[in-house]
C-alpha cells in the first residue's frame, strides 16, 4: 500500500475478514484491494456516465 488509510465500519470489516479468510487471501487488505479492483474495472467497462455512476453509488449507499 502507499500508507492510505480509510475508514471502514466495524461490522463491515468484521465480514470482509471472514470473506477473505474464506476465500484464500493472505489478508484482509489484499481482499479488499482485489474488490476495489473488480468494482471499479465495472465501471471503465460499462462506460456509464458520470451521472449514473454517481446514481449507482447512491443507491449502493455509498454516497449521499
Amino acid at each position: 500500500m502507499f500508507g492510505s488509510r480509510i475508514a471502514i465500519d466495524k461490522d463491515l470489516l468484521l465480514k470482509a475478514k471472514k470473506y477473505a479468510a474464506l476465500a484464500g487471501y493472505a489478508s484482509v487488505e489484499e481482499f479488499v484491494h482485489h474488490v476495489l479492483e473488480r468494482e471499479i474495472a465495472k465501471f471503465e467497462q460499462g462506460g456509464d456516465s458520470a451521472e449514473e455512476i454517481r446514481k449507482r453509488m447512491q443507491g449502493l449507499g455509498y454516497i449521499s
